[in-house]
């Protein structure tokens, strides 16, 4: 009779993150976004709204504007808190910065 082996623990490898940012990646203005729950995971889109010029302002006002989608992103449920306090910690240095002035 053979015994079978079990992997009691599993290893972690830890390797240091090198950050790319790719020379020549658009940064778009984002004004809107939506947020959408697919099953585990968060889907974020991310929208620029571009108002049309009006040079005249007695001519009729556009019954809707388009919102260009110009990024979207999908995030794990798992990771989500660690998206959104980075971001809190952001926006908190940012306000108190604001407040010093």
């Amino acid at each position: 009779m053979s015994k079978k082996k079990t992997v009691s623990q599993q290893q972690e490898m830890v390797a240091p993150i090198e950050w790319r940012v790719p020379e020549g990646i658009s940064t778009p203005f984002a004004t809107n976004m939506i947020v959408q729950l697919i099953e585990n995971e968060f889907k974020l889109s991310f929208f620029e709204v571009k108002p049309p010029l009006i040079f005249d302002y007695s001519t009729t006002r556009p019954s809707s504007i388009v919102a260009d989608c110009v990024g979207s992103v999908i995030i794990t449920a798992d990771r989500l808190p660690k998206f959104i306090e980075a971001l809190q910690s952001q926006l908190n240095m940012y306000q108190s910065s604001k407040q010093k002035k």
